[in-house]
């Protein structure tokens, strides 16, 4: 019986790396989607062992059932990766309320309510591991992305808090905090190769970095609480500006 993790947002981009990743290291890995079966279930064709899930994470009740499904169903399910997120724009001038009610569920209420529903109900040899994804910018915070980033401080501090409460020693809790990784928002390529340079390295941080970190945080060496930064050391700079705009000079 192979450990199983469930990574969120995996059709795709970084969840699609982490799924690539785990699935090489010998994981189950369920795949959840919402937009692009077609994409997941080809991802999954390609692994030795993996599955696709699908919901809306805006639907909190979906996910928590879809939790409830999964830990029902497989007997050793060890991770779960909260990778998916929603990043539109706004500013510290005014918060668009349509974007900030879509942050706020889907990348900090809903993703909250998932890790408590598997700490709760998932069976797990070995102790269980919940990852959440972060960002940089929690430590290197810009008027850029407001609500998105509000959002992130908000689930960094479920992570903290969700280490506390935990009864089972061998219970883990993580963040996982990434920099400019990949092209995001209106980007082409290769402004990213620009602006993915705006770190204390001047590089680009690759995405197999993060999937790497995602599955040593699965062992469960590091302290419950802890939070990982992948960024090449964007979060011990203080810029102004979200780098995508840093690098088109504005």
């Amino acid at each position: 019986m192979l450990p199983a993790v469930l990574i969120t947002g995996a059709g795709k981009r970084i969840g699609a790396v982490l799924a690539r990743a785990f699935g090489a290291a010998g994981w189950h890995v369920v795949i959840h989607v919402h937009h692009s079966p077609d994409a997941a279930h080809a991802l999954a064709a390609t692994l030795p062992s993996a599955e696709v899930v699908q919901c809306d994470l805006l639907d909190g009740e979906a996910a928590l059932a879809m939790v409830a499904d999964v830990a029902a169903r497989l007997d050793d399910w060890r991770v779960l990766v909260n990778c998916a997120a929603v990043f539109r724009y706004d500013d510290a001038a005014s918060i668009d309320p349509a974007v900030f009610a879509e942050a706020i569920t889907v990348n900090a209420e809903t993703p909250t309510r998932m890790a408590q529903a598997f700490l709760a109900q998932a069976r797990a040899q070995g102790g269980k591991r919940m990852i959440q994804f972060l960002d940089q910018k929690l430590l290197n915070p810009n008027p850029d992305f407001f609500s998105y980033t509000m959002a992130k401080q908000a689930v960094a501090a479920g992570v903290a808090m969700l280490a506390m409460a935990q009864d089972d020693p061998a219970a883990r809790v993580y963040g996982l905090a990434p920099g400019a990784i990949m092209a995001s928002f209106d980007q082409r390529e290769d402004e990213h190769e620009a602006s993915g340079r705006l770190n204390l390295l001047e590089r680009l941080t690759e995405p197999q970095e993060l999937a790497d970190a995602a599955l040593f945080l699965a062992e469960g060496w590091a302290a419950s609480g802890e939070t990982l930064y992948i960024d090449s050391g964007q979060h011990l700079l203080a810029q102004p500006r979200d780098v995508l705009f840093l690098a088109r000079g504005q």
